[in-house]
């Protein structure tokens, strides 16, 4: 009964949970603005061609 009661108050296991949970919001918000971000770069180097390429 008692190692019973003892894994029942054992915390560790939750902890692990929080701190994937943690990590996959992480990764979450860091491939949403990876994303803007890739967006952002490509629509610049996209006004840089086609000005190269108008110069010539």
């Amino acid at each position: 009964m008692t190692k019973l009661i003892e894994f029942f108050r054992d915390e560790q296991g939750a902890t692990a949970i929080e701190y994937g949970l943690i990590a996959g919001l992480i990764s979450v918000g860091l491939l949403v603005a990876l994303t803007d971000i890739g967006t952002s770069l490509q629509t610049i180097f996209s006004t840089i061609a086609t000005s190269l390429g108008t110069v010539g």
